[in-house]
């Protein structure tokens, strides 16, 4: 039979992307293909009469991993029926009241209490069966672990990590195929770990959306009274110090405002939201509909309906990585999609282009994925994907076409590719070198993918391609002409800031600081110092030694600092050993200060007198630096345990 064979086609590839999202961290299909595959077997279920097993539209999510514990829910934890019509959520009240909150998109956890503490945490898992994570849960950013109420209290939340927390942690990770493609991905993972340190780091938080049960013990403590309202209910988890989601209460009135409302700020909203969820006031009310066997009849999720525009594709701009993958871009005629005008989206990988079957001048619809990310929606003409590019854009090499977890992808062969060296023009930029504003990561990423910058130098030039950087997206003549006077200032620098903007293996700034000293800043003798001399300076020793006497062993290395020195005006500081008065000490700063604008000013300082400066007491501490000497703080703790000086600010400026 046709649609039985439809059907269980259909359910192979929903179960499989599933398993990727669900278990494995990791996406092979959009929401919105997703969506769209699961509303064409709901349909032919509807038709034939027929469930297959192992349908999703009769399971929920997918099997918890093996790595942790798993335990039973006490009730099944269903997913929600949905729509993405405003006037269906309106008719759905029945005239009733409801709350509407944000569907939030990271992971859901459940929450146990017990006598005022956090006792469990278990994951959602696939709805019947999730996976413990207590130990992990004491680690979310704004979780309480001890709460005012002293009886059985047992709560559902999301776990979520903020945009702008995801793009700094995705920052740090160097590969571009490591890199989470989402912060639901990036929470998932994090919330997983079987290291609560790396959940600790992630920043995930905690945002509660409702109360399941809650039991007064033993004690002579009154049992809450929520008058029937889920209203209620959330005040109640407020008061306990939970962050609870952004809801509003509305009735048939007021529900289409409020749906705008949401609409408007998730534009703006930090926290990875796919949608709302509306929920009946009335407890009662909602608990006597019952439940189907896999939605309760009480709620109901809303999907913002998709924006779609239709436009021409103009080219494919292949983008160079750190990795040596080159990603392909799509560059389409500009179109406005949910208030922004958008002109690109990224294809990911040469399989997903030849899915598309996507070729230049082709008709195509974009929309943007849960209203942010701009994605391709179908191909109208699929003309056929055709000029791969043979060489890298960004260095010349040969590309070569290969599979990688079945994925066809292209990848640069040279080893030398200057996108391969992106971490190091960006440490080239950064605060403490050169201090260039307006060159962040991903901006460098295009500039050497499109052949701007192939050295250090190549940065002080980038007015060549003027014409060509302001008619880039995200840039425009006033970004443009930020960037010049950045890269103008960024000529005045210091010798240590360039000698550390450099990159050499080990040599951060203090110790660039330590050397530019011994030598009194005469960048030739650097240059010719040996590892045996280097080694000898206190706080090089003999690795960092070899490695700065290996860098400018290199002809190349000393040839890019000679082409870097014809840019730069280097601001000499002769070092006057009369005022080295704090040679050999070491100082931990902690606290406020009041008579510097930051640690980092002061750091300079002492460094500046010869001194130096760690971020944790031991016993080779001289001195630690607190206004607050009374303070119970770690530190002051560690030092008073170590016998070490605790100082105040003016104490150390009567050193001076």
């Amino acid at each position: 039979m046709e649609q039985t064979a439809k059907m269980k086609e259909l359910i192979g590839r929903l179960q499989e992307a599933a398993k990727a999202y669900y278990a494995e961290d990791r996406e092979i299909m959009s929401n919105r293909e997703y969506d769209a595959l699961y509303d064409e077997l709901v349909a032919l279920e509807e038709e034939t009469g027929m469930t297959l097993a192992g349908s999703p539209t009769v399971t929920v999510g997918y099997e918890a991993v093996e790595e942790l514990p798993k335990e039973r829910h006490e009730s099944p934890m269903l997913s929600l029926a949905k729509t993405k019509e405003r006037e269906e959520l309106k008719e759905w009240l029945q005239g009733k009241e409801a709350i509407l909150s944000w569907k939030l998109d990271g992971l859901t956890i459940v929450l146990t209490y017990i006598e005022g503490k956090l006792a469990k945490a278990v994951t959602r898992g696939n709805g019947e069966v999730g996976e413990v994570i207590t130990n992990n849960a004491r680690t979310f950013t704004n979780l309480p672990l001890q709460i005012p109420f002293q009886g059985e209290l047992v709560l559902r939340g999301e776990a979520v990590i903020t945009y702008s927390d995801f793009e700094k942690i995705n920052e740090e990770i160097p590969e571009t195929e490591a890199k989470y493609k989402n912060p639901r991905n990036l929470c998932s993972g994090s919330v997983r770990q079987l290291n609560n340190e790396i959940t600790a780091k992630r920043k995930v938080r905690f945002l509660a959306f409702s109360l399941v049960n809650c039991k007064s013990g033993n004690t002579e403590e009154q049992q809450p009274d929520f008058e029937n309202s889920r209203e209620n209910q959330l005040e109640f988890l407020k008061s306990q110090g939970f962050e609870v989601v952004e809801s509003k209460k509305v009735d048939e009135h007021t529900i289409l405002e409020a749906i705008e409302y949401f609409a408007k700020k998730i534009e703006t909203y930090d926290v990875p939201s796919d949608g709302l969820v509306l929920a009946y006031c009335d407890l009662e009310y909602g608990k006597s509909l019952g439940r189907t066997s896999k939605f309760p009849r009480d709620s109901i999720a809303f999907k913002w309906a998709d924006e779609i525009r239709e436009t021409t594709l103009k080219e494919i701009e292949w983008s160079p990585s750190r990795t040596g993958l080159i990603n392909p871009v799509a560059i389409f005629e500009p179109v406005e999609l949910e208030g922004t005008t958008v002109s690109r989206a990224s294809v990911h990988n040469i399989s997903i282009m030849k899915g598309l079957e996507l070729g230049i001048g082709d008709r195509i619809t974009v929309y943007k994925a849960n209203m942010i990310i701009p994605q391709i929606a179908e191909n109208l003409t699929r003309s056929g994907v055709k000029h791969i590019p043979e060489e890298c854009p960004a260095c010349g090499g040969k590309t070569h076409i290969q599979k990688v977890n079945e994925v066809e992808v292209l990848t640069c062969t040279n080893e030398e590719c200057q996108a391969k060296k992106i971490k190091s023009f960006t440490l080239f930029v950064s605060r403490d070198a050169l201090n260039i504003d307006g060159l962040s990561e991903a901006t460098l990423e295009k500039f050497i993918g499109k052949g701007f910058i192939h050295s250090f130098s190549d940065i002080f030039h980038l007015d060549r391609y003027k014409e060509e950087i302001t008619r880039m997206e995200g840039f425009g003549e006033k970004s443009y002409n930020n960037l010049a006077e950045s890269i103008e200032k960024a000529r005045n620098t210091t010798l240590p800031r360039l000698i550390y903007g450099l990159g050499i293996a080990g040599i951060g700034l203090a110790n660039a600081k330590v050397i530019c000293r011994y030598y009194d800043y005469d960048i030739e003798a650097m240059q010719k110092a040996d590892k045996e001399e280097l080694s000898e300076i206190d706080g090089i020793g003999v690795v960092l030694g070899e490695a700065f006497s290996s860098y400018f062993a290199k002809e190349e290395n000393r040839k890019q600092l000679e082409e870097l020195l014809k840019e730069l005006e280097i601001e000499k500081q002769p070092v006057n050993s009369a005022e080295q008065s704090l040679a050999g000490m070491v100082f931990v700063i902690t606290g406020s200060l009041e008579h510097f604008a930051n640690r980092n000013e002061m750091k300079e300082l002492i460094e500046e007198r010869g001194g130096k400066v760690t971020g944790s007491v031991t016993g080779k501490t001289t001195y630690l630096i607190n206004n607050d000497i009374t303070s119970n703080s770690g530190k002051n703790k560690k030092a008073k345990e170590l016998e070490i000086p605790i100082i105040s600010e003016e104490d150390f400026l009567k050193m001076l």
